[in-house]
């Protein structure tokens, strides 16, 4: 079963930095965004994206990924 960011990630262009999207999808929640986004972060660990831009909410009690860029390089 794929999931929601393997489909972006293979919708997306070789080199051009795209959006993690939240806008009408379950990643609206910043908690699932959160997740993705880090799976997303270990994909680039595994040299198949690079993360261009990344931007933090830091709470009382936690810090939650929600925004994320990437450029596909393979």
């Amino acid at each position: 079963m794929s999931t929601f960011v393997q489909t972006t990630y293979r919708e997306s262009e070789f080199g051009v930095p795209t959006d993690l999207l939240a806008a009408g999808t379950s990643l609206e929640n910043p908690y699932v965004y959160d997740s993705a986004a880090r799976e997303l972060k270990s994909m680039a660990e595994q040299g198949l994206v690079k993360i261009v831009d990344e931007r933090v909410r830091r709470g009382e009690h936690d810090q939650l990924i929600n925004h994320i860029r990437f450029a596909r390089l393979r």
